[in-house]
């Protein structure tokens, strides 16, 4: 029961990081400020963790002897594989994760980002991806078309007059580049799949971590000026990143962790689908997000699709490591 109870307060916290990350947004700081700032603190909490957790150590698992043993080659390989899964599932996806909630509801962003399972089991009908971990049939296609009417219902919500307001300046820019956001995490689950088995969940995040803030350091080198610490020294703008830091980011990737090896892959999968929900309910209450039918049933409808899809066959590739 507890880790049913830890599974849904983990939902709870990654649902809330939308709203979160839109307050940061309107108090002056840009989507890559919001990711630097949230995801270093980050990295540097795994890489403490990461020496109190050196093989050898009680209750960490040594490496596995393929590992030691890899060619150098093949080790570049690896090498150049993360830092791609850096930039796919960290710098990249959030920075149009939090490009698109500059331009439209947290609701809506949370709802489209929700499709990259899906997005992750078509990409793996990709003969070269070799992958046997997807569900396949009619429960996917007719998913697939459920999800994809729900975007049609969202996108077409997003064009109406009545969420043209401050939290929604460019609805359905917003709602493409949250797409894009989907569809990068769907490649980054393929990039990790073959590394996790390798490197253990918890170098493989650290390294995702360390190269996401490395490749996001291009946009950031401009932003090193005393604008930028006059919005840190707000205390509702440095409560948030400390929220999202090290509470939604540090300290719910280790609890998630653990409720996926007690309740399993499936199981703990299904409350994935509370993320959205959390959102829009937080969104409403906090940012005064409205939403009419047309979001209400597409929300439905991609909810429904993903249910439908994933049905069958959910597997590691619907758990995080470090989304949200």
């Amino acid at each position: 029961m507890i880790y049913h109870l830890l599974a849904i307060l983990t939902m709870t916290v990654w649902g809330t990081t939308f709203v979160s990350t839109k307050i940061l947004l309107a108090h002056g700081l840009t989507p890559a400020d919001v990711f630097t700032l949230r995801f270093a603190p980050a990295y540097l909490g795994l890489c403490l963790v990461s020496l109190c957790c050196r093989p050898g150590a009680k209750g960490h698992a040594r490496p596995q002897p393929a590992e030691t043993i890899r060619q150098p080659h093949h080790r570049c390989r690896d090498e150049a594989l993360m830092v791609a899964a850096g930039m796919t599932g960290g710098s990249f996806y959030f920075l149009t994760e939090n490009m698109a909630l500059e331009l439209t509801t947290a609701g809506s962003v949370s709802l489209l980002v929700t499709l990259a399972p899906l997005l992750t089991a078509l990409l793996a009908l990709i003969p070269a991806l070799n992958r046997q971990d997807t569900p396949r049939g009619w429960r996917l296609w007719t998913g697939s078309l459920l999800a994809l009417g729900g975007v049609w219902g969202i996108v077409r919500a997003g064009t109406t007059a009545s969420v043209h307001t401050a939290q929604a300046e460019a609805p359905v820019t917003g709602c493409l580049l949250a797409l894009a956001a989907a569809l990068l995490w769907a490649c980054y689950q393929h990039l990790v799949a073959p590394l996790v088995s390798r490197y253990g969940v918890l170098k493989l995040t650290r390294k995702v971590f360390g190269y996401g803030v490395l490749t996001i350091l291009p946009f950031e080198i401009h932003r090193l000026t005393p604008a930028l610490w006059h919005h840190l020294a707000d205390p509702l703008v440095w409560g948030n990143l400390v929220y999202l830091s090290l509470i939604a980011s540090l300290l719910c990737y280790a609890v998630w962790n653990v409720v996926v090896r007690r309740l399993g892959p499936v199981t703990s999968a299904a409350y994935i689908y509370l993320n959205p929900i959390v959102t829009c309910i937080a969104s409403h209450l906090i940012l005064g997000e409205v939403f009419g039918p047309p979001m209400i049933i597409g929300a439905s409808a991609i909810l429904l699709g993903l249910y439908l899809a994933g049905s069958k066959s959910r597997s590691k590739t619907c758990t995080r490591h470090i989304k949200s």
